[in-house]
């Protein structure tokens, strides 16, 4: 019985049925896709588009192969091609996270592609409904809690960017890992290198303190590491 109501809705499948859905998955395109790219993410409207029309596509094709074949005696599975989209599309996400020093960025863009190929399936399907709900909630997710999440990391972190000139590298750098572990900071991005000026170098680092008071740990830290007698200048930028 689950058969035969699932090849009715199969045959009631048009052309003009396809279209709406590639219509509707374009729409989720274009929702998630304006908000990474107002953003700068490397991966904007027009790639969310081509993922979402693309794996609604793959879904509508399935259900035509569904149609085809079954009355030749073939068993084809509607949801084959459905499966090896969620799991290739991956690859495509993974174009989007770059490594930075010690830092990763790209990893919610990467998700949101993977969310949209997800909700290009549930439109090829023709569930309209849990599609553009879908699409309204992962936009929610990039915009609203967004505010939120920057809202509790303010609380729960600050992060220095320092820039330095010293004559004893060695020495300075020991004492920034030393204070920064005193006053529970975490260093990531140090470079260095000579500015060739009478055995002068440039020392840059980011600090994120992380404590229970972080503002007042970055204030003792500064403090701390403005008593080196061979740090001839520290400039900080706060984040």
């Amino acid at each position: 019985m689950d058969t035969q109501a699932t090849e009715v809705v199969m045959h009631e499948l048009s052309y003009l049925d396809a279209v709406a859905r590639m219509l509707c998955a374009m729409v989720i395109g274009i929702v998630v896709g304006v908000e990474r790219g107002r953003n700068h993410q490397p991966a904007g409207m027009r790639t969310h588009m081509l993922v979402a029309l693309g794996a609604c596509v793959t879904m509508v094709v399935s259900n035509f192969l569904f149609v085809e074949f079954r009355p030749l005696g073939a068993t084809p599975d509607p949801a084959r091609l459905g499966a090896q989209v969620v799991s290739g599309v991956g690859f495509l996400g993974a174009g989007t996270i770059l490594r930075e020093g010690l830092s990763v960025k790209g990893l919610t863009t990467a998700a949101s592609v993977w969310a949209v190929a997800c909700l290009g399936l549930a439109a090829g399907a023709g569930y309209y409904a849990i599609a553009l709900t879908g699409a309204a909630a992962v936009y929610a997710i990039l915009t609203v809690f967004e505010v939120l999440q920057r809202k509790m990391n303010v609380r729960r972190h600050a992060t220095l960017a320092l820039s330095m000139q010293c004559s004893d590298l060695a020495g300075v750098i020991h004492d920034l890992n030393r204070f920064s572990v005193q006053q529970n900071a975490t260093l990531s991005h140090v470079q260095f290198d000579e500015t060739n000026t009478h055995g002068i170098y440039q020392l840059s680092a980011v600090a994120v303190f992380r404590g229970g008071h972080p503002q007042a740990d970055q204030a003792v830290f500064l403090e701390k590491l403005g008593g080196n007698p061979n740090l001839k200048k520290l400039e900080t930028t706060q984040y």
